[in-house]
């Protein structure tokens, strides 16, 4: 009897969220290096930079030294001269519930000529959550509500991606996740399970691969972080792997984002080696979910949620878009969920050449530390 309901239990679940009946083809781990943990890498010095924070989600740097911050339940936070500013820089009414809320930051690349900065969040219409990308102008303390760039994508409690970033070409990039509604990252019709890709006013790019619509590319599940090679300019996108849809677990992500091709979600997961989806570069199969990435000093780092380890991942450049791993190093962790700083959420270069790391300890899943959350400010040794 136990084993029917379980049955009755997942049919349900399937149809609930979407998930295809028959499941994905799941492939191996693409790349041949084994993730080693390093809890004390002594090529490294952190400190705390900047304590006292809500779930910060994502951190950008402007021109003049000042600095901001975003906090899931709505603010973005002002730092100026290493110090937090108590009034917030911009209080906007988003809906902090589950994983959605205030989440990525970008800052216009002609700034402050063109004083603009640019927020994802997700707000609540109609008894319906949706995320949307929005322009504030700059005012020095504070910042102005501006023109909607993107709106109604899809919203959910969970997977709303969230990450923001402008690209070597100046165009806008944001993630936008499937919303545990697995067979949306297939449908174009629908701004989900994507990479979205407009120009800082908010229009589509000619050169888009599809037809009047903000898609980049698309079969993502939920993709949480963005980084452009410093070198070759092209884009690696981090996403989280299923989290029990099909019986599966862990199967995170890095893939290397070429556009208008499909990643797979729901079809594929892992190195499945069909034609008419990308393999990933890089996959975990234990739970790792990833988070926010940046490339520094020759390496890729990325924050992890699950495995509270800064990864730091060594790569080569094959040419055409193609990639060698030459090692995966879990930073200040002896093993997976054994940590010293708890969740990460993002990994970030300053203009002061440092690498800066936000902790995630109170978001609701995380044990919060002493000082939790903090900004960590890590410098060569």
């Amino acid at each position: 009897m136990k084993g029917g309901i379980a049955v009755v239990t997942i049919f349900l679940l399937s149809g609930c969220f979407g998930f295809a009946q028959d499941g994905p083809v799941v492939g191996g781990v693409p790349q041949e290096a084994e993730t080693r943990f390093v809890e004390k890498p002594d090529d490294l010095r952190v400190e705390t930079w900047i304590e006292g924070l809500v779930a910060p989600w994502s951190l950008v740097f402007l021109p003049d030294g000042r600095a901001l911050v975003s906090e899931r339940p709505g603010r973005i936070r002002l730092i100026r001269g290493g110090e937090l500013v108590d009034e917030p820089y911009l209080q906007l009414d988003v809906a902090a519930i589950g994983e959605g809320g205030l989440m990525g930051l970008a800052v216009h690349p002609d700034f402050p000529e063109v004083p603009y900065i640019f927020g994802m969040y997700t707000y609540r219409e109609g008894g319906e959550l949706y995320n949307r990308v929005q322009r504030f102008r700059d005012r020095g303390n504070r910042a102005e509500p501006g023109k909607i760039l993107i709106d109604r994508i899809p919203g959910s409690r969970y997977h709303d991606g969230g990450r923001l970033g402008f690209g070597p070409d100046g165009m806008l990039y944001a993630t936008a996740g499937e919303n545990f509604r697995a067979q949306r990252a297939q449908n174009r019709d629908v701004l989900a399970g994507s990479i979205l890709r407009v120009a800082p006013d908010g229009s589509i790019p000619q050169d888009n691969p599809f037809s009047d619509s903000p898609i980049w590319s698309y079969g993502h599940r939920n993709p949480q972080g963005l980084a452009w090679h410093p070198e070759t300019g092209d884009l690696f996108s981090s996403e989280h792997g299923p989290s029990g849809e099909f019986g599966l677990r862990g199967h995170d992500i890095v893939n290397v984002i070429e556009k208008g091709k499909n990643y797979g979600w729901p079809r594929a997961v892992g190195a499945a080696g069909l034609p008419e989806y990308e393999d990933p570069l890089i996959m975990w199969k234990p739970a790792t979910p990833p988070a926010g990435m940046t490339f520094w000093r020759g390496k890729l780092y990325l924050a992890t949620l699950g495995s509270e380890t800064l990864m730091r991942i060594g790569l080569i450049s094959r040419g055409g878009g193609k990639y060698q791993v030459t090692s995966i190093e879990g930073l200040f962790a002896s093993s997976r969920h054994d940590s010293v700083y708890g969740r990460l959420r993002a990994a970030v270069v300053g203009r002061d050449g440092a690498l800066y790391v936000l902790t995630s300890n109170r978001d609701g899943r995380g044990n919060p530390r002493e000082g939790d959350d903090k900004i960590l400010r890590i410098t060569p040794r």
